[in-house]
């Protein structure tokens, strides 16, 4: 396996000292924010890049002599939302990542489906979260139309460019499951079009990433390492919980475009993102590389380190001595089967 990180908890740096950070913890790749719900800190020339092989090339001398290559380019964010302020926005930023990765030799490029309003005039994206009555379902169903048609264009534009696009599992998105990502390929008859394998939004919901890779198959097309922990609270609140607070604009957020922003995570949650290793030992992490692993050994894992009870750079080295070890222990298992 190829192991990486994603770059956004570095984006306080320049670029040559992460890819300094990254070499130190012997991780391979860095897989770079490019757009959606956080601007492209180290590669902000990308439109240009998106344009121009020759800009293309000069920003890849960076990399030169470092130890480390550029493992897929990642712009999460809603390119369906009603409001073109945000989708507008967020899906020429999808267009311009795929043009950019192609100019720069690669095949991956991260984001999420995305989530219309419910009806025509909304502003709004809304999320069906259990559906029992129909009035729901039709919603859904006019919901997977319009991503649908957006989709089968970006299928088209990757596939001239000889990229995939590989989308979160993610919830408060269309396709957050494998039967949503199911529908969507189906539905859209899409052929670069698959998912990243981001195991901490299987886990809250209480279902089992390594199942779903071996379910989904050669759909996974890139993964990210990240763990949970869920919380005594959920006992009580369930995962759903939505203590959340808002924040005042006198206090330090973070914008998610136009005007919105990020939440205050709840004070006693149900749940939290944690290091590799703090929610699921060194073990299953190895059963995570090993599905993988049957889909695609040369599949990029990239860590994403979103723990707060860590610092950047703490966090990191915890993950990745976690993800390390696994690797190790998947590579000495299949040297002896």
């Amino acid at each position: 396996m190829r192991l990486g990180l994603y770059n956004a908890i570095l984006h306080d740096r320049p670029l040559s000292e992460a890819l300094e950070v990254i070499a130190g913890l012997g991780l391979t790749g860095i897989e770079i924010n490019s757009g959606g719900f956080l601007p492209p800190v180290h590669i902000p020339n990308i439109t240009e890049i998106a344009k121009s092989k020759a800009a293309a090339d000069d920003y890849l001398t960076v990399f030169e002599g470092t130890g480390v290559e550029i493992a897929g380019l990642n712009c999460n964010g809603n390119p369906l939302h009603p409001n073109p302020v945000i989708g507008d926005v967020h899906a020429a930023d999808i267009r311009t990542s795929i043009l950019a990765a192609a100019n720069l030799g690669q095949t991956r490029v991260v984001t999420m489906s995305g989530l219309p309003g419910g009806e025509d005039g909304d502003l709004l994206p809304n999320w069906q979260v259990n559906a029992w009555n129909s009035a729901s379902l039709d919603m859904i169903d006019r919901q997977f139309e319009i991503a649908v048609d957006f989709w089968k264009g970006i299928d088209q534009l990757a596939r001239d460019n000889g990229v995939k696009v590989a989308l979160e599992l993610h919830p408060q998105n269309l396709v957050f499951n494998p039967a949503t990502i199911t529908r969507l390929v189906e539905q859209g008859g899409l052929t670069n079009i698959g998912v990243e394998l981001d195991a901490s939004h299987l886990f809250w919901q209480q279902m089992d990433p390594v199942a779903v890779v071996r379910h989904l198959g050669p759909l996974v097309f890139h993964a990210a390492a990240k763990d949970v922990r869920v919380n005594p609270a959920a006992a009580i609140n369930g995962v759903l919980d939505n203590s959340f607070r808002k924040l005042p604009e006198d206090e330090p957020r973070t914008n998610l475009g136009g005007d919105e922003w990020a939440n205050e995570w709840p004070k006693e949650s149900a749940w939290d993102f944690v290091a590799l290793g703090k929610g699921h030992d060194t073990a299953y992490w190895t059963e995570f590389l090993r599905a993988l692993h049957e889909v695609d050994p040369d599949m990029a894992v990239n860590i994403e380190h979103e723990d707060v009870s860590l610092g950047r750079i703490e966090g990191i080295q915890v993950a990745a001595a976690v993800l390390t070890e696994a690797d190790e222990a998947l590579t000495a298992s299949l040297a002896t089967a």
